[in-house]
């Protein structure tokens, strides 16, 4: 069998998860696939998914006024 470490171990979101997880819809997830920003993985000639580690990587914090921690 084969094993397989913890650190290396990913979680694979279809579009449809990714937008669920980050409050978008699936046009959004395509739309950044496509353009870059979101890198998919092909799995077999037809399924895409999304690493989600790489789905938090893409949210970013938008800055307040205040400056101070949310």
């Amino acid at each position: 069998a084969l094993s397989v470490a913890p650190t290396q171990r990913r979680t694979l979101l279809s579009f449809s998860e990714a937008a669920e997880y980050a409050g978008c819809t699936t046009k959004t997830i395509r739309r950044r696939v496509a353009v870059g920003t979101l890198r998919a993985y092909r799995f077999g000639p037809r399924v895409l998914r999304i690493d989600l580690d790489e789905l938090n990587s893409a949210l970013r914090r938008v800055p307040t006024a205040r400056g101070g921690a949310a």
